[in-house]
C-alpha cells in the first residue's frame, strides 16, 4: 500500500509540474520575465511557508533551530538549482528543444537519483540507501533498470521531437509550450545543457542537505501520532529554505531582463488585463509548488532514495508529452513520428512500473530484515538465562 500511495503522490506531483505552465498561456501583454517572477513569488516565497504553517506546527522554530551549515547548504543547492533551471532555456536554444531537453532531463534524472546514494557509500547515514546496496540487491537492480529504461524513453521521445521539428514549419516549443528560437551551436549547446542538467539535480541534493529539519518535524509528528507511520508533510519545512535559494537566482535574472527589455511597466500597465495576469500567474506559481508538495508526500511513503527522484522526473516527462498530444502540438506530423513518440511514452510508463516494482521489493526486504533482527534479539535474550 505504501508503494501504491507513493507512486500516486509522485504522479500528482508530476502532473502539477507538467501542467503548471498552462495558466501562463492566459497572460496577455507581459514579457516572459514579468509573469515568470510574479508566478515565482507564489512558487518560492508565498506558498511554501503557507503550506509549512498549515501542515507543520512550529516550522519556524525548526528552521531557526537548525545548524547554520544545514541552512547554508540547503540554500546554496537552491541557488544552484535555480541556475540550472535558467540555463535550460539556453540549452534548448542552441541544441533545439528535443535534443536539449533530452540531455538536460536525462542528466538531471541520473545525477539527482544516483549522486546522493553514492555519497552515502562514503558517508553512511542510518536509513539511507547506498549505491553499493542497490547494485548488490534485487530491489536496487530493479530500480536501476527502471532508471535506465526511463533514459531510453527520454531518448526516444527526443528523437520523435527532432523528427517533428523537421516536419513542421512552425517554431518549436519547449515542454511547457513556450516558443523557442533555435540557433544551432552544438559545442556551446552541449556545454550549457550538461551544466543545466547537473545543476537542476541540485534540488534533490538540497532535500538531502535539509533532511535534519524534516526529521525533527517527522519525529514530533510520530510522537504525537504513534503507530501511524511517517509524516506525509515533513519536507515542507525544507522547501521554505531551499526555495529561497531558487527565488534569489530567478529574481536577480528577471530584474536584469526587466531592465534590459524595459519591461518594468508590465506590472502596472493598465492596457493589459492586470487582474487576470496576476491571477493566472499566481495559479501557475501555486501549481508549480504543488509538484514538490506531492513529491514530499510520495517520498514519505517510498523514502528519500533514488526511486522518488526517478518517479518524479518520469511523471513530469510523461505528463509534458501527453499535454503536447492533447494540445495538438503533434498535429500534421507523419504517422511514423507519432508512432515513435507513442513508443517513447510507453517506455517511460514501463520504467515507472519497474521502479514501483523495485520499491515493492525494497519494502519486502526491509520487512524481512526487521523480522530477522527481532528473531535474533529474542534468541539472544533467551540464551542469557
Amino acid at each position: 500500500m505504501n508503494v501504491i500511495l507513493g507512486v500516486i503522490f509522485h504522479f500528482l506531483g508530476g502532473f502539477a509540474s507538467g501542467s503548471f505552465y498552462i495558466p501562463y498561456k492566459r497572460v496577455k501583454g507581459w514579457n516572459w520575465e514579468s509573469f515568470w517572477i510574479v508566478g515565482g513569488l507564489f512558487s518560492w516565497l508565498i506558498v511554501p511557508p503557507l503550506a509549512a504553517w498549515i501542515t507543520i506546527p512550529g516550522f519556524g522554530d525548526i528552521i531557526s533551530g537548525a545548524a547554520g551549515s544545514t541552512l547554508g547548504l540547503t540554500f546554496l543547492f537552491g541557488v544552484l538549482w535555480g541556475i540550472g533551471g535558467l540555463t535550460y532555456g539556453l540549452g534548448v536554444r542552441y541544441l533545439g528543444v528535443s535534443l536539449g531537453s533530452s540531455i538536460i532531463l536525462g542528466l538531471c534524472m541520473v545525477f539527482g537519483a544516483l549522486i546522493p546514494s553514492i555519497y552515502y557509500d562514503f558517508f553512511p547515514v542510518a536509513g539511507k540507501d547506498t549505491f553499493g546496496e542497490m547494485v548488490s540487491s534485487k530491489w536496487g537492480l530493479t530500480i536501476l533498470a527502471g532508471l535506465f529504461l526511463c533514459i531510453i524513453g527520454i531518448v526516444i521521445s527526443g528523437k520523435a521531437g527532432m523528427m517533428k521539428e523537421k516536419q513542421l514549419s512552425a517554431a518549436a516549443t519547449d515542454p511547457h509550450g513556450t516558443t523557442v528560437k533555435t540557433e544551432y551551436k552544438f559545442a556551446l549547446g552541449m556545454f550549457v545543457s550538461i551544466v543545466s542538467g547537473v545543476l537542476s539535480a541540485c534540488f534533490n541534493f538540497g532535500l538531502e542537505a535539509g533532511q535534519s529539519m524534516a526529521l525533527v518535524a517527522n519525529d514530533a509528528w510520530k510522537a504525537a501520532n504513534p503507530g501511524e507511520g511517517e509524516f506525509l508533510y515533513r519536507n515542507n519545512v525544507i522547501y521554505v529554505v531551499l526555495l529561497w535559494g531558487g527565488l534569489t537566482t530567478n529574481f536577480i535574472w528577471c530584474m536584469v531582463l526587466n531592465a534590459r527589455n524595459k519591461s518594468f511597466g508590465d506590472y502596472t500597465n493598465k492596457e493589459t488585463p492586470l487582474f487576470k495576469n496576476y491571477l493566472f500567474s499566481a495559479i501557475a506559481g501555486t501549481t508549480w509548488f504543488l509538484q514538490f508538495f506531492f513529491y514530499g508526500m510520495g517520498e514519505s511513503k517510498l523514502g528519500n532514495g533514488p526511486s522518488s527522484w526517478i518517479l518524479h522526473m518520469a511523471f513530469i516527462i510523461l505528463v509534458a508529452n501527453i499535454w503536447g498530444l492533447v494540445l495538438k502540438e503533434w498535429k500534421g506530423v507523419s504517422k511514423k513520428t507519432k508512432t515513435v513518440i507513442a513508443i517513447g511514452i510507453a517506455t517511460i510508463i514501463l520504467s515507472v512500473l519497474l521502479v514501483g516494482r523495485g520499491n515493492s521489493l525494497h519494502e519486502k526486504s526491509k520487512a524481512e530484515k526487521s523480522e530477522n533482527e527481532k528473531t535474533i534479539t529474542y534468541v539472544s535474550g533467551n540464551n542469557q538465562f
